[in-house]
């Protein structure tokens, strides 16, 4: 028996305790930002996991480096979590959430992101997430949830020229154009949202 979900806490994010072992998450439609103790915060929706992320500033930096900042576009790709028992909040090493490996990266990187104390910046390696063919596409749940072109552009590009999802991104998309926010068309032969 594997008792991870019973060591979850009563929360509504992944808080750090829970990451008895590294886990990879894949990013789902619906991510945004949001308000936590008066601050704006970025919640980071998973695939197949009913509670936020709230990456720490350092971690939206290895993000933003490697994925840049729009955050629809990160819909299908994957990061790999893990507690780090050394994280500081004041006095106190209260543990947190940080990202060693993602996917949609090359090669193995160095972000800069910022370090305890104003001003400071510190190295962070990020090693990539091996391509492999298990790779799933995304489920119909996830491009049902879709709410804007980039979102189903992202879950395009994962479907790895999958037919059958691809109509599924096709009807979606169909649907998003007859809402007076959608904008742009589907070009199969470019593959893009124009």
């Amino acid at each position: 028996m594997d008792i991870t979900e019973a060591l979850a806490p009563a929360s509504d994010q992944l808080d750090a305790v829970e990451l008895v072992n590294p886990r990879t998450f894949t990013i789902a439609p619906g991510s945004k930002l949001g308000k936590r103790d008066g601050k704006t915060v970025a919640e980071i929706r998973f695939v197949d996991f009913d509670r936020v992320w709230r990456p720490s500033k350092g971690m939206l930096d290895v993000l933003a480096a490697c994925w840049g900042t729009k955050a629809e576009a990160w819909v299908g790709h994957q990061v790999t979590v893990y507690n780090d028992p050394d994280v500081m909040y004041g006095k106190d090493k209260v543990g947190g959430v940080r990202i060693s490996h993602l996917s949609h990266i090359d090669k193995a990187r160095i972000v800069t992101i910022r370090g305890a104390g104003a001003g400071r910046k510190k190295p962070w390696p990020v090693q990539p997430i091996a391509e492999t063919a298990a790779t799933k596409p995304p489920t119909s749940a996830q491009i049902a949830s879709c709410a804007t072109p980039d979102e189903l552009m992202a879950l395009w590009d994962a479907s790895t020229k999958d037919d059958d999802t691809r109509a599924l991104i096709k009807a979606r998309k169909a649907e998003l154009d007859t809402t007076p926010t959608a904008q742009g068309t589907l070009d199969e032969e470019q593959g893009v949202l124009a």
